[in-house]
């Protein structure tokens, strides 16, 4: 079977004035139809350059090096300028981080919409503002005959986000790509996205790969979860499975920095934090050993000069480390639902 998504060593590179950064290096997965599959790490592990190449957005001067994103068998990433344009909006469609800076201040909600439908389904202004007001109601939005012909800076947060996500959806694509949809917004919000976005998905009948550094969001939505660590995939694993025994250090190390409300020790004292020692290190070339050794509680010699390969440790469960396992405490607490 095809899968919807199959993106094959793709790896990112930005030329500077000394040596490249390798901000995404071999990355690989593939990902369902219907399916969710969330992408997780701390920021700068290169999860929005990963989404951004997928559409062939990556900023310049950085460019794909190498690797393919076969879009039903289709590499986009061999796609002419005109074609891949075509793609974005119609058969995948992103949510940018930041909704109230992505989208364009100078226009209305109702004629950004429309610009999407009228240049992908070659609708009419009074088609294309009849669609838009549908798309406003069905993301939620109250009063569309009004929202319409407002500003974004006129929106609250949650407003515009689902704006946002209306441009995503408005020509029903196969794949829709978040990318942090509920940063920045308060817990009642950030619940009402994720509610809709399930329901877009259900009722819409498309794939969602989701970015974000929030292990609560994660176990709340995604089917499956992916672990990025400096540019490279460390970890992969339905989501019950990775909550269940996590098999990377840094892995671990996220679930051990989050804090949990009402969850008590086993010894009844407070539970502190543990933070991950050191920072997400600037790869000035691909891998040949393990990346996380400088910060791992497990690392020894062979880590510093062998790269550790992804491997199956349980079912539909693969990691990149010598030495695997959960805590001998147990395993991850799971976070509330958002």
């Amino acid at each position: 079977m095809i899968s919807l998504l199959a993106v094959r060593d793709v790896t990112v590179r930005f030329p500077t004035e000394g040596a490249p950064v390798y901000a995404v290096d071999r990355v690989s997965f593939d990902l369902q139809a219907h399916e969710v599959l969330a992408v997780v790490g701390e920021s700068g592990c290169g999860k929005s350059l990963l989404a951004l190449s997928i559409l062939g957005l990556v900023p310049p001067p950085g460019e794909i090096l190498e690797g393919a994103v076969l879009l039903e068998g289709t590499d986009l990433t061999r796609l002419p300028a005109p074609a891949l344009r075509a793609v974005r909006g119609k058969q995948i469609g992103m949510v940018f981080q930041e909704p109230m800076t992505s989208l364009n201040p100078v226009f209305t909600v109702g004629r950004q919409i429309g610009d999407v439908l009228r240049r992908h389904e070659g609708l009419g202004r009074r088609e294309a503002r009849a669609r838009t007001l549908e798309l406003l109601s069905r993301v939620g939005i109250p009063a569309p005959r009004q929202r319409i012909d407002e500003y974004p800076h006129q929106l609250s947060g949650g407003m515009a986000q689902r704006v946002m996500i209306a441009i995503a959806i408005a020509c029903h694509p196969r794949l829709l790509i978040a990318d942090e949809p509920t940063t920045a917004l308060d817990v009642t919000i950030q619940a009402g996205i994720l509610r809709l976005l399930l329901d877009l998905r259900d009722r819409l009948g498309m794939a969602i790969l989701l970015i974000t550094h929030d292990l609560g969001v994660v176990a709340d939505v995604a089917d499956r979860v992916m672990v990025m660590y400096a540019g490279r995939k460390v970890e992969a694993a339905p989501a019950e499975d990775l909550f269940d025994a996590p098999q990377h250090p840094y892995t671990l190390g996220l679930f051990g920095a989050v804090r949990y409300p009402g969850r008590v020790p086993d010894d009844g004292g407070p539970r502190r934090l543990r933070e991950i020692p050191g920072l997400v290190p600037i790869r000035r070339e691909p891998a040949d050993h393990c990346i996380f050794h400088p910060r791992c509680p497990r690392g020894d010699a062979r880590c510093q000069t062998e790269l550790p390969v992804l491997e199956i440790r349980r079912p539909g469960h693969e990691a990149a480390c010598f030495h695997p396992g959960p805590e001998a405490s147990g395993s991850a607490p799971r976070p509330p639902a958002s």
